[in-house]
Order: structure tokens, then C-alpha cells, then sequence
């Protein structure tokens, strides 16, 4: 099951910008970017040095959003 990132608000999504895929809110930059550059080995820091536009809170945000998300699937 996906996470409802519409409760997050860290993340934003509109059908004009970036083909409609959650982007880091105020930013063009897609939520995968994130992901694949961690599996990657990326280290937050790298990624927000590497990503103009995104902060730390942000990254930290979305990681913590996610594992809640992940966290309540688990339990149902």
C-alpha cells in the first residue's frame, strides 16, 4: 500500500508541473529523485547539496512520513 502523501506536506502534486508526480513542495523536484539516490548511497546530505530547493526538513520529513505510513500498515 502507498503512503497518502496528500497528508504530508512536504510533498505536493499538480497536473501541470513534472507530469503530475509528487515533487518536494515548492520545487520541480521529484519525490523518486529522493529514493534512488538513497538506494544509490546517498546520504541526505548529499542529496540536499546535490538538489538546490530541498532542505533538510524536508528529506527528514518525507523519511518520517513514510515510515508512520509504513508503521500503520503493518499493524492492520
Amino acid at each position: 500500500m502507498v503512503p497518502d502523501w496528500e497528508s504530508c506536506p512536504a510533498v505536493e502534486r499538480r497536473p501541470e508541473r513534472v507530469s503530475g508526480a509528487w515533487v518536494f513542495t515548492g520545487t520541480r523536484i521529484p519525490l523518486v529523485a529522493l529514493y534512488e539516490n538513497l538506494a544509490d548511497g546517498a546520504t541526505i546530505d548529499d542529496f540536499v547539496e546535490w538538489f538546490p530547493g530541498v532542505d533538510r526538513e524536508q528529506v527528514r520529513a518525507v523519511l518520517k512520513f513514510e515510515a508512520q505510513a509504513s508503521h500503520s500498515i503493518v499493524e492492520h
